[in-house]
């Protein structure tokens, strides 16, 4: 932005009567304004005039610096942003599923870099181990299932699995699936079912009599059905499946 100063000290005094030019007076004078004209100026520091002359006197503004940092910074973070560092490579996403996902994450989970806690792979097909490995985190948890159809889905729950006697949980707890296509189906306020974990299943959403998404003790066979916690369509291209591997995410 320019500044002008409206308080001009002049060593130098010339005025002109009938014609003449009188000599200087040297003497220090003060310009002063009416408040009426002061707040004109102050009103002129913003129009677009002085914007324009300012870039005529090749004046760089207070706007110009912001902008040029906001346009060399944008390109360079927005890409990153959506990269989150992960813990073990995934066996289940590819790189721009992670990329989708993230984006659908909830704000507190954001920047932190995905942590693997639990894994089909590395700790077999238990709900108890799965349930233990939980143990101590504090953070969201994202499961990703692929079944033996090839299907990738899964959950993003607000708070670790455990062990319950009803149901628990908040509104971040969405669904996904990528079959056959990316879809996100977010809490629709209907009622409160969103986790409910036992020794023998571990479930997501309700109403109507079925769940959006159940697993069984062994993290063997699972189901999927359209609920009124989520208004989600099956996850899975059956409704009943077999699960192949499981992955769940932590964010710290």
């Amino acid at each position: 932005m320019c500044f002008y100063s409206f308080r001009k000290e002049m060593s130098l005094f010339w005025y002109i009567k009938k014609g003449r030019k009188h000599q200087p007076v040297n003497h220090k004078y003060t310009l002063v304004v009416s408040v009426a004209e002061y707040h004109r100026r102050i009103d002129a520091l913003n129009s677009e005039e002085l914007r324009t002359l300012c870039r005529r006197l090749k004046i760089t503004t207070r706007e110009d610096i912001n902008s040029k940092q906001v346009t060399n910074i944008k390109p360079d973070l927005e890409p990153e942003a959506f990269r989150p560092n992960l813990s073990d490579p995934s066996e289940l996403l590819q790189p721009d599923q992670i990329e989708k996902l993230t984006k659908t994450l909830p704000p507190r989970t954001i920047g932190y870099p995905w942590t693997l806690v639990y894994s089909t792979a590395k700790h077999g097909m238990s709900l108890k181990t799965l349930y233990r490995t939980m143990l101590g985190l504090d953070t969201p948890v994202l499961m990703v299932i692929k079944d033996s159809d090839g299907q990738v889905f899964g959950a993003l729950a607000s708070e670790p699995f455990k062990v319950s006697d009803g149901f628990y949980g908040t509104g971040e707890t969405f669904l996904f699936t990528f079959s056959p296509d990316f879809e996100v189906f977010k809490w629709t306020g209907d009622n409160m079912f969103f986790i409910k974990g036992d020794m023998d299943s571990l479930a997501f959403g309700g109403g109507g009599g079925e769940f959006a998404l159940w697993l069984d003790g062994d993290l063997y066979h699972g189901r999927s059905h359209s609920c009124k916690t989520f208004s989600n369509r099956m996850l899975s291209k059956r409704e009943d499946f077999i699960i192949q591997d499981i992955e769940i995410w932590g964010f710290e």
